[in-house]
Parts: structure tokens; sequence; C-alpha cells
């Protein structure tokens, strides 16, 4: 049978969540955001490979201006940076 809702996960299949954001950069070689205010959240991702998806479909979106970048974030190293 299969697991219940209220049954914790195992920890093999524990929760990675990745957030997905982008926006138009100052240069090509940095990491400078053109307007901070106006980013592209595209979303958070319980995976991995989830948020590379998400990530390939946000840029190839936007391959037409080189100043736009997308970046994956490994929220859960920030959330708890020792277990990471």
């Amino acid at each position: 049978m299969g697991r219940r809702m209220s049954e914790p996960k195992a920890e093999t299949n524990k929760q990675l969540l990745h957030l997905v954001f982008g926006g138009e950069l100052e240069t090509l070689d940095g990491v400078t955001f053109r307007d901070p205010h106006n980013l592209d959240i595209v979303g958070l991702y319980p995976s991995y490979a989830e948020a590379v998806v998400a990530w390939k479909g946000a840029a190839q979106r936007s391959v037409d201006n080189a100043l736009t970048r997308y970046f994956i974030v490994h929220m859960h190293r920030l959330l708890d940076p020792e277990k990471s």
C-alpha cells in the first residue's frame, strides 16, 4: 500500500527546495542586476531536476537578450547549511 498523507517522508526522499529567478544584468561578465526590483521569480521547486526544467524554460524564453540570465539557488543549503 502507498504512504499515507500524514506519514513523514523517509529521509531518502528529503525535500530539497530550489529557487529559480533571473533578470537583466548590468554586464555580461557580472552578476549585478540592472533593476533588482524587477526580477523574474520563476518559482520554488522541490527538487533540483524540476528546477533545471524551469530554469531552461525561462532561459530559452529570454535568449534574445544576452544580458538576461537565470539562476538556481539551493534554498535547502541556506535553510540548513550544516546538513547540505
